[in-house]
């Protein structure tokens, strides 16, 4: 049953008149049913269009911004036999019995730090300024860096007055030792 011709006829027989407003509705209403159906139809293939679109928009932004995450820091696919010969270098003077080695080792082992330091792109004069431009999250191993270098700048700096023992000097190349292996180095 159609409403507004029902309405009518309601209003008509209870109240005697017969409103012009319901024939206006009544056309109006028909004239959106009838435009209804082919602008749902437009509108439907507009949304395809888009969402095809949009699609390829998206695989071409996945190229060019490639959101692959890479490690802040250059991972050495490679064994560099350079950091190699030195390390091993550093271990020869540690296997020896005479103090003046040990301390060799660390100086050694203190430079190598200061070349990995420069490859990672910390800039600085010497390994202390590099040092206190890292931020602490970025190396795990800081406060061994640190202290390992603490022991270098006193062996550089009191020279043979600096007594180092077996175990400090083996400890300290230990600390050297965790830098390197958090990189990768060695």
């Amino acid at each position: 049953m159609d409403l507004i011709p029902a309405l009518s006829n309601v209003l008509e027989t209870v109240f005697g008149w017969q409103p012009v407003i319901f024939g206006a509705a009544k056309n109006l209403v028909s004239f959106f049913i009838v435009i209804s159906f082919p602008l749902s139809f437009v509108f439907f293939i507009g949304i395809i269009y888009c969402v095809e679109n949009l699609k390829k928009i998206r695989n071409r932004e996945e190229e060019i911004y490639d959101t692959k995450t890479e490690p802040g820091y250059e991972v050495v696919a490679k064994v560099d036999k350079h950091l190699t010969n030195r390390w091993e270098s550093v271990q020869k003077h540690m296997s020896s019995t005479n103090p003046n080695d040990w301390k060799q080792a660390i100086i050694e082992a203190d430079i190598m730090l200061d070349d990995i330091l420069t490859k990672m792109g910390y800039r600085g004069e010497s390994v202390g300024e590099k040092l206190k431009r890292v931020a602490m999250g970025d190396f795990a191993s800081l406060d061994d860096a640190w202290e390992a270098h603490k022991v270098r700048n006193r062996i550089a700096h009191d020279g043979s007055d600096f007594a180092l023992s077996e175990h400090d000097a083996k400890e300290t190349i230990q600390k050297y030792r965790k830098v390197f292996e958090e990189f990768y180095y060695i």
